[in-house]
């Protein structure tokens, strides 16, 4: 059955904190994938939270920016089949470098079955983060060992 849209939630944890204040380069991430179609709002809500909403023609995406915690917030909703959102989502990830990202896909307006809408989740962890737990553990059971 065809859906009205989609939407993808990406949670992206103990990111690279010097980029989250270049709005122009986070303008240009978003331009990157949706071209310049896209209308940018950023306000500052307080000194560790910035919010970016960026609307287009098939739909919108809002990032939450906290720095104090280096997490970013990402919905994006698109009202069409293509990979945009995927493709966003690669982008922001290798543009604020998170070293945890969990994400959310939601198919949004399927008439189907209720029992389909359990959304699909995913969670990747970096691979420098995954040597860095390893390397700890080692050295601490080497210590008390």
């Amino acid at each position: 059955m065809k859906i009205l849209a989609r939407q993808l939630t990406l949670d992206l944890y103990n990111c690279n904190d010097k980029k989250f204040f270049d709005l122009a380069a986070i303008k240009a991430a978003i331009d990157s994938v949706f071209g310049a179609e896209a209308d940018i709002i950023s306000t500052k809500i307080d000194n560790d939270h910035s919010a970016f909403v960026a609307a287009f023609k098939e739909g919108h995406i809002a990032l939450h920016i906290y720095s104090a915690l280096k997490y970013v917030s990402v919905d994006i909703f698109t009202c069409n089949e293509s990979g945009e959102s995927e493709e966003l989502a690669k982008v922001l990830s290798k543009y604020f470098q998170p070293e945890k990202i969990k994400s959310t896909y939601l198919k949004r307006g399927d008439f189907g079955l209720e029992k389909d809408v359990k959304p699909k989740i995913k969670v990747r962890v970096a691979p420098l983060r995954k040597v860095r737990n390893v390397g700890a553990k080692v050295v601490q059971k080497l210590v008390r060992g």
